[in-house]
């Protein structure tokens, strides 16, 4: 049986919702001859950039995996920046350039 899946893409400068390809995996040739017109007209009506169909084996798009713990739920995962050593460099190269710039009005 086929199954569906969502590949986002890229964002562009005039894009006013996010792009993504519909992917659509085990299916048989036929099947994608005989539902090309109709691949055309689904990928109109929901707006996606295109329909990737492709038969045989499973295609797995990393992104929409789901992590899961050992009791089979999703695992969520927060993740903070560590700012301060960011701020470190920013300052580092902020006196560099301070040094470079007396230097050069010298």
């Amino acid at each position: 049986m086929p199954r569906l899946q969502i590949l986002e893409l890229p964002e562009g400068a005039g894009d006013d919702r996010p792009p993504f390809a519909l992917v659509i995996d085990r299916v048989s040739p036929e099947w994608v001859d005989v539902n090309a017109e109709s691949m055309r007209d689904i990928k109109d009506r929901i707006g996606a950039r295109c329909v990737l169909a492709f038969d045989g084996d499973d295609v797995e798009i990393p992104a929409n995996e789901i992590p899961v713990d050992p009791n089979g739920y999703p695992l969520r995962f927060r993740v903070e920046g560590d700012f301060e050593q960011f701020r470190e460099q920013v300052q580092d190269e902020i006196r560099k350039a301070s040094e470079q710039l007396r230097q050069g009005l010298r």
